[in-house]
């Protein structure tokens, strides 16, 4: 059979390509299968040679580190010398101290100005500078008091220098001292230069590498090799920045060129079906850990779920535009709504109290600017138009990349605490009332017996104008109006200073709701003076007021001020009733914190003073050192001082007695 020529023809071109394709992959396929390990090679390579510079790097800085940190001791040493705040006998002791510290240090000295030894770590050191540094180590000192900064001398064999070993090189820091612009002298620390390699390289690094210090001729300084020299693969150089000194650290790695493989096909095909396998176990491990966590995760969601449906504490989440996106039954119970009427809401929210409409946006603009406030109280408004009164805590709320997503709210009821609150607010106005009553009987017979002056005196002069009247009467001789008219004139004076103690008791004991005003100390004072009169003059008890004229106004109630003032100054006359005569002086003294803005008055007596077992329980309620008293007075007074924001406290007078001191807030003055 004849094949058309056309037809063969074709064949012929049509094989070899057919063949070529297959041959051209699986030689990309041994191409790639011999790449890999030479590349792989290669990245090692490249990786350990990263590896070391970045260990140089690290080494190169904890040297430097340790050499700041020697500078900064030196420079600190040297300002306390130079200023006077170390005496001269104990700077060796400070020395010795460095040394100890820094065990790369051989020595340290201190110079005067004329490079006389002052003091050295080492005791058995010249008393010449000339003795114990090189010539270009004193021309680096020189050179340190001109630029007024320290330097560092080029590293030299020392001669002379009993401490070092034979032929180490060492180098010398100079730190210069002045005291203002007059050189002082210097400090000078010597280091040993192969102990700055055993001292600051980590044993790791010293096991993989040698490492050296050569100076700028390429001279070996020192060198580490705790396993053998460097093979010269892996080297790198990094120059110490010290000023002075030309020094360069220089590494040279023990490890040599990794090799390849030495069957590159079975290590492929061994690898291969390691890393099959593995996939295998791995994605089976994952698929058990994935069941593991879907279950636990759906045990969280339960749990969750639950400890929400527990809460009594409020839940509520807003995102940054201020929209409702999360809340708890809690919530919802609080508030009354059910959660499809809040959540997705903008504000206004319905649960917002109509006369508060403003505060809430307020609040609401600053929680956009992202300045939300932590805490803070505020009503809801139930459907029934109940208002409840709730404590929020906002927070953050970061999603699991850390970028904050909303705001996270918890909303706690607190209609009960503020039912306790006015509870004990009115039962401390009824104990304040009770104690002031108890003040009032305790006063009842001085105040008998001061109101029986007056009254007997009005009497008098009644009297007498009435027997003035009948004998004119009875003489029938014109009665002249300037002869009543002292005895009346003394009459009203007598009743007006009986009418004044007697409002100032009423004053005193009547029930008043607390209510805060701008009030002179002065006020307060004149207002209970007839009753701190009273006391006084029961034991003869001289009052002396030492009170500034330019003293701020209170921010208090008087009504309680008062009580204070009268309970401490009744305390204190009572407690001078066994003194001396002459030693029966109260004083009364109030001044003005201008750092904390507060007005603080001092009542000080010249008493038998406090006990010890007494002023541990001086403030406790039902104490008291009187047969007759409640123990509820300084308990009272400590309660309403606090009610200001104040404080009651107590102190022995040095000259025997004691001071109660409190302290209430001053009005602010408006400026000049």
């Amino acid at each position: 059979m004849k094949i058309p020529l056309t037809f063969a023809r074709r064949l012929q071109f049509t094989s070899p390509l057919r063949w070529l394709l297959p041959v051209m992959l699986l030689l990309l396929f041994l191409s790639i299968l011999f790449w890999l390990p030479w590349q792989a090679r290669q990245m090692e390579s490249n990786e350990r040679q990263e590896q070391l510079i970045a260990d140089t790097l690290w080494v190169e800085q904890t040297i430097r580190f340790q050499l700041a940190r020697n500078e900064e001791s030196l420079y600190n040493l040297g300002t306390d010398i130079a200023s006077g705040v170390v005496p001269q006998a104990r700077v060796r002791e400070r020395l010795q101290q460095m040394l100890r510290n820094g065990r790369e240090l051989q020595r340290v000295v201190w110079l005067d100005a004329g490079g006389k030894v002052l003091a050295s770590s080492d005791s058995t050191l010249p008393q010449e500078a000339r003795a114990i540094l090189s010539p270009a180590s004193l021309t680096t000192g020189d050179n340190a008091r001109r630029l007024h900064r320290g330097q560092y001398a080029q590293p030299a064999q020392h001669s002379g220098f009993p401490d070092a070993p034979p032929r180490a090189m060492l180098m010398d820091y100079h730190q210069p001292l002045f005291d203002g612009q007059r050189y002082a002298g210097s400090l000078v620390a010597t280091y040993q230069i192969s102990s700055l390699l055993d001292e600051m390289v980590p044993w790791w690094f010293a096991q993989d590498n040698q490492i050296s210090l050569i100076g700028p001729d390429d001279k070996v300084l020192a060198r580490r090799a705790a396993a053998g020299p460097g093979h010269g693969v892996y080297t790198h150089k990094r120059a110490l920045d010290v000023p002075g000194a030309n020094i360069t650290l220089f590494t040279d790695s023990v490890k040599s060129q990794p090799k390849l493989l030495p069957n590159l096909l079975v290590g492929s095909v061994i690898a291969l079906s390691l890393g099959l396998l593995w996939s295998l176990l791995a994605l089976w491990r994952h698929i058990a850990r994935r069941l593991t966590a879907e279950g636990a995760l759906r045990q969280q969601m339960l749990f969750r779920t639950a400890m929400e449906n527990s809460l009594v504490t409020g839940m509520r989440a807003r995102d940054l535009e201020g929209r409702v996106t999360y809340v708890n039954p809690a919530f919802c119970q609080m508030v009354g709504y059910p959660p499809e009427e809040i959540l997705g809401r903008l504000p206004p929210m319905p649960y917002w109290v109509p006369e508060a409409m403003e505060e809430y946006q307020q609040r609401f603009v600053k929680a956009l600017a992202g300045n939300v406030t932590p805490q803070f109280e505020t009503y809801f408004q139930r459907p029934d138009g109940t208002h409840v009164p709730v404590l929020i805590f906002e927070a953050p709320l970061v999603d699991k990349n850390g970028k904050q997503t909303g705001w996270m709210g918890s909303v706690l009821d607190i209609s009960d605490r503020k039912r306790v609150e006015e509870l004990n607010r009115q039962q401390q106005e009824k104990l304040q009332t009770s104690s002031r009553l108890a003040t009032m009987g305790e006063l009842a017979s001085m105040l008998a017996h001061e109101l029986n002056q007056p009254l007997a005196a009005i009497s008098s002069y009644t009297t007498g104008a009435l027997n003035l009247i009948r004998r004119a009467i009875d003489s029938g001789a014109p009665l002249d109006p300037a002869t009543l008219k002292p005895a009346l004139e003394h009459a009203g004076a007598q009743a007006q200073r009986a009418g004044q103690i007697i409002r100032s008791v009423h004053d005193f004991v009547r029930k008043s709701e607390p209510q805060r005003q701008d009030v002179a100390i002065r006020t307060l004072l004149d207002g209970i003076r007839a009753l701190i009169d009273l006391q006084a003059r029961k034991y003869y008890v001289t009052i002396q007021e030492e009170i500034p004229l330019d003293l701020p106004l209170l921010r208090a109630d008087p009504v309680m001020i008062e009580q204070v003032l009268l309970n401490l100054t009744r305390n204190a006359i009572e407690a001078m009733q066994d003194a001396a005569p002459g030693r029966r002086i109260m004083r009364l003294r109030a001044s003005h914190d201008a750092q904390q803005d507060m007005v603080t008055v001092d009542v000080i007596d010249h008493g038998h003073g406090i006990a010890q077992d007494v002023a541990e329980r001086l403030f406790s309620p039902f104490f008291s050192t009187k047969s007759e008293g409640m123990g509820m007075g300084l308990n009272i007074c400590r309660t309403a001082i606090e009610f200001h924001g104040g404080a009651l406290t107590f102190s022995a007078n040095p000259t025997g007695g004691t001071i109660f001191t409190f302290s209430v807030p001053a009005v602010p003055r408006a400026p000049h």
